[in-house]
């Protein structure tokens, strides 16, 4: 999160610098490293000018904010307060200077995405060389993992939301829709046939994902409203790579995202199951924090994104045939 440090001359002295780093980017700085000695090398000071002014910071505060041992260092309620507000501040200035430095006519910043594991492996990652290509003077760090991540608290430029809208402080844009289907291979419905209602599943061999809040009870909209199946199988897993790869050993029925279906079904390696049976969707939503705050950058990488996905009909939903 270095933001200050970069306004250091390289000639100046260390205590310069040491200076030059304001309090906040320094605490920061530990929590992310883990260690004073790794947040010392970051911000080009010395471990001790670093505890120095962690000392002289709490001091000053009248509070603990960091525990200390010789394994780790962990966070005190004041500390934790102390930090949610250090971020804020951090990504306030990197926003400032990367604000007024886009009065030029390239783009330039460093921006940080969040996204889901799977969907950023799939259909992220493979993207944004071509933005980088268009934009030689923007960085990216791709941060991927299935724990929800929120913008507010200045971590993150933009956060992928696979859910619900968040609370109303953020502010979204809607990405695509995101939508499941019940899929198994080719040779799975050869030995165990082809289900032709939803009551058919409770009697067949489903793989369950162990993050859904609704894993073994599985839902489709029907003529009469809402279907509720209860489902059971012999193997539960909790990444959705994993929970394809096994449907497509043939493992037994799986519920996947379209986004992982579509190609594996294009390919031939799975088969759609129940198509006349439609699952509840959720939207895909891309969370930023301040409306005010959103870079050019940030606005361009958005842009970039929603056109290539395509709102209605994302290109995944095409392959799946949904």
């Amino acid at each position: 999160m270095a933001i200050f440090k970069n306004c250091v001359d390289m000639n100046s002295t260390m205590g310069e610098a040491m200076q030059t780093v304001p309090d906040f980017e320094i605490f920061s700085a530990i929590i992310e490293a883990g260690s004073f000695s790794s947040a010392a090398a970051q911000l080009n000071l010395t471990k001790s000018a670093v505890s120095h002014r962690i000392t002289r910071l709490e001091k000053r505060l009248g509070v603990l904010l960091l525990q200390r041992s010789t394994r780790k260092l962990s966070l005190t309620e004041a500390g934790a307060r102390y930090l949610a507000h250090a971020n804020q501040a951090l990504h306030h200035a990197q926003a400032a200077e990367q604000e007024a430095s886009q009065f030029g006519t390239e783009l330039i910043g460093d921006l940080r995405l969040h996204a889901p594991m799977s969907f950023g492996v799939r259909h992220i990652a493979p993207l944004l060389p071509q933005f980088l290509i268009q934009h030689p003077k923007v960085s990216i760090d791709l941060i991927l993992d299935d724990a929800p991540a929120s913008a507010s608290d200045g971590r993150y430029d933009i956060a992928l939301r696979a859910s619900a809208l968040p609370s109303s402080a953020q502010i979204t844009r809607s990405l695509a829709p995101l939508k499941s289907i019940v899929c198994a291979s080719p040779d799975y419905v050869r030995k165990h046939g082809f289900p032709t209602a939803p009551a058919e599943l409770a009697s067949q061999n489903c793989i369950l994902f162990s993050y859904s809040d609704n894993q073994d009870l599985w839902e489709f909209k029907t003529s009469q409203g809402p279907e509720r199946i209860n489902v059971s199988g012999n193997l539960k897993v909790n990444n959705s790579e994993a929970l394809s790869a096994a449907a497509v050993a043939g493992g037994g029925i799986a519920r996947l995202p379209t986004f992982i279906a579509g190609a594996l079904i294009a390919e031939g390696q799975l088969v759609r199951l129940l198509p006349e049976f439609e699952m509840p969707s959720k939207p895909l939503s891309m969370v930023f924090s301040d409306r005010k705050l959103i870079s050019r950058s940030t606005r361009a990488l958005v842009d970039f994104l929603v056109s290539a996905y395509g709102t209605q009909q994302p290109y995944w939903d095409v392959q799946s045939g949904n």
